[in-house]
C-alpha cells in the first residue's frame, strides 16, 4: 500500500466519492436536482433567505434560482413570507414537511452506515476508523 501524499489525496477522494454516492442511494436520490438539494440545505444551515441572498451564497443567477426555488415551492417544500423589513422582498424557509424530509433522509443513511461498520468493521476496525475520521476532520477544516 503505497503512503505518498499524492496517492492518498487520490484515494481519499475516490473512496469518499464511492461513500458518498452509496449513501445517496439509501435516500431517494433522483427525486431532487443538485440545486434543490443544495438551496434546501443552504436555508437549512444559515435560516430564511431571500431569493438573491440564495443566488449568491450558491454562486448562480437570481434568475436560475428563482426557478430552483418555484419548483421546491410548488412540492411543497419551502414557503415564502413578506419580508417586514422591505417588503419587495420574499423571506423563503423551509417547511415542517421538508424538515421532516431532511431527518427521515438522513436517518436512512445513518442507518445503513451503522449496519454497515458493524457488518464489516471488527471493534478493533471501529477503533481505526474512529482515528482516522479525526484526520479527516483535521483535513476538512484546513
Amino acid at each position: 500500500m503505497s503512503t505518498t501524499p499524492q496517492t492518498l489525496a487520490v484515494d481519499l477522494r475516490v473512496l469518499l466519492g464511492q461513500l458518498n454516492r452509496r449513501l445517496r442511494e439509501q435516500s431517494h436520490p433522483h427525486d431532487l436536482t443538485a440545486s434543490q438539494k443544495s438551496a434546501l440545505l443552504r436555508l437549512e444551515r444559515d435560516g430564511p433567505a431571500t431569493t438573491s441572498t440564495l443566488a449568491r451564497a450558491e454562486g448562480v443567477k437570481p434568475q436560475s434560482m428563482g426557478a430552483t426555488v418555484a419548483s421546491l415551492e410548488a412540492l411543497g417544500l419551502i414557503s415564502g413570507a413578506p419580508d417586514l423589513a422591505d417588503g419587495r422582498q420574499t423571506i423563503l424557509s423551509l417547511t415542517l414537511a421538508c424538515r421532516e424530509l431532511i431527518a427521515t433522509r438522513r436517518a436512512a443513511k445513518e442507518d445503513w452506515l451503522l449496519r454497515a461498520i458493524h457488518a464489516q468493521l471488527s471493534e478493533t476496525e471501529q477503533t481505526e476508523l474512529a482515528h482516522a475520521l479525526d484526520l479527516i476532520k483535521r483535513l476538512a477544516k484546513s
